[in-house]
């Protein structure tokens, strides 16, 4: 009877990880939306340093409720710096990338996320993954090497700084799930922190006059970043990384559809194909994976952190 109880709340935990991962990927949606729109105006830098300062409107009260030195109180400080960077990295290279590339094309890069989480978990995070999974990640490489456009475009800065970005975000992701014992404030004010430093140094002879509502857009940025960044981590606690990322496939959904109601953006060919293949090589390993593996209870932190 106990180990049917506990299966269940193991049960219960997964499913909850799941419903914030898809709720998380919707408001990163929005964000990456917001994003395009006011880097088309504005410098990188001026975006993250406002952005940031929005979100601390999210995490102000947190951080008074655990208390400002538990910042200061981590585990493993040379794995949480790594996370920080690769964060930030993500944050401005996707930046970067939508000034000059319709949204769906980014994030048909960050697509990619699943397939690197996928290796990069069974290095990392111990879950093993077979030889099936391995071949589905060389395909869903291929699919990255068509949505790059094999051809002189695949050099260009604004497809790097996408693939980059998709490169960083797997990466953070994974330390986020292998640094789960963290409390979610602690995490996401650390890459806040990180952004709002980034993005100083790089506004310097970049800053320009905004209106109300810019400024209220970067702010409003910052929020729903924040919310979606605790959302994720939290969910990154409940259920192992491998189940979670292809989950990540929504935003794809997500791009494509506000680019065209946004931006008038419309995917071409190669895109799609590539997307496909990514989305199909993400999908079978999701179905590879033996959905009774779970995070052990005593895994989740008991103070709901």
């Amino acid at each position: 009877m106990k180990t049917k109880t506990a299966a269940a709340n193991v049960g219960n935990l997964i499913m909850t990880g799941v419903m914030l991962m898809l709720l998380g990927d919707l408001l990163f949606a929005l964000n990456d939306a917001m994003g395009k729109w006011l880097v088309a105006s504005f410098a990188v830098g001026q975006v993250l340093v406002v952005r940031s300062v929005g979100a601390f409107i999210v995490l102000g009260p947190m951080i008074l409720r655990q208390g400002p030195m538990a910042l200061f109180r981590v585990e493993q400080k040379g794995l949480q710096f790594i996370r920080v960077f690769m964060a930030t990295c993500d944050v401005a290279l996707f930046y970067a990338a939508v000034a000059y590339l319709p949204l769906a094309d980014v994030m048909t890069f960050y697509m990619a996320g699943p397939i690197y989480i996928a290796a990069l978990s069974h290095f990392f995070l111990g879950e093993k993954i077979g030889w099936r999974r391995w071949l589905a990640v060389l395909i869903g490489f291929a699919g990255v090497v068509i949505a790059l456009r094999p051809s002189t475009a695949m050099l260009s800065l604004p497809s790097f700084f996408g693939l980059a970005g998709s490169l960083a975000f797997a990466l953070s992701l994974v330390m986020s799930r292998y640094l789960r014992s963290t409390s979610d404030t602690t995490l996401v004010t650390w890459q806040t922190i990180a952004a709002l430093v980034t993005g100083i140094v790089l506004s310097v002879g970049h800053w320009q006059p905004a209106t109300l509502i810019d400024w209220s857009g970067m702010l409003l940025l910052g929020i729903v970043a924040s919310c979606a960044h605790l959302l994720i981590t939290r969910s990154l606690k409940l259920a192992p990384a491998s189940l979670l990322a292809p989950l990540q496939y929504t935003l794809l959904l997500w791009a494509i559809v506000l680019g065209y109601l946004l931006f008038n953006d419309v995917p071409d060919t190669q895109i799609i194909v590539g997307a496909a293949i990514i989305v199909v090589a993400g999908l079978f390993i999701f179905h590879r994976k033996n959905l009774k593996e779970s995070v052990p209870t005593e895994a989740v932190p008991p103070d709901g952190h």
